[in-house]
């Protein structure tokens, strides 16, 4: 039976992306304490690059602790606008916020994956994405945050492209899965070379 495939993060959209792509998990959150880290790092002036791979390799290493048979996951995103680092939302009334804050702006998504195993990061990588969204209205706003809900908090943008998201963007420009939280075409290479694919899922 091959080691446990483990996804070291509670993201909705990253357990979708994977099961999607037919890989079998398990899922186990880290516990690292993101914005005490973000904090930290803004503080030594990281980019959000650099943000982003360091919260991913501190989750994928922990629980690789763990469990040292497995292979572990752990990535993060950053959102940055106009010098600004954006978080996840904590409410709705956050999240109206921030989307005004982004609304007519350019803003740059960074989205990091490690891999680790034994509690050593194995491999890792980086793509960012430039997402533009259009200028709206505070009512239309209010109507695709009644629509979309407390969901929108499980964002770093406050928004979720693959939904109704969509609607507040009139051009992207990078990989879709990146945009989404997880670059996920180099990691199933990189998974394929470890002996880890549909073969095993199966």
């Amino acid at each position: 039976m091959p080691a446990p495939l483990i996804l070291a993060s509670a993201s909705p959209s990253r357990r979708q992306l994977l099961a999607n792509a037919g890989l079998s998990f398990e899922i186990e959150p880290s516990g690292v304490d993101e914005d005490e880290v973000t904090r930290s790092l803004l503080g030594e002036r990281a980019s959000p690059q650099d943000i982003a791979t360091t919260l991913a390799e501190m989750k994928a290493v922990r629980v690789s602790q763990r469990h040292a048979a497995a292979t572990v996951i752990g990535a993060d995103s950053t959102l940055a606008c106009n010098g600004r680092l954006f978080d996840k939302p904590a409410t709705l009334a956050a999240a109206r916020l921030q989307l005004l804050a982004l609304a007519g702006q350019t803003h740059e998504l960074c989205s990091s994956v490690v891999v680790a195993k034994g509690g050593v990061r194995l491999w890792h990588w980086s793509e960012r994405g430039r997402l533009t969204m259009r200028p709206f209205t505070e009512s239309f706003l209010d109507a695709y945050l009644a629509r979309a809900g407390e969901a929108v908090c499980a964002s770093v943008g406050a928004y979720q492209l693959e939904g109704l998201g969509a609607h507040l963007f009139n051009k992207i420009e990078g990989d879709y899965f990146t945009i989404l939280g997880l670059p996920l075409l180099p990691l199933l290479a990189f998974l394929a070379e470890q002996g880890i694919g549909l073969e095993q899922a199966a």
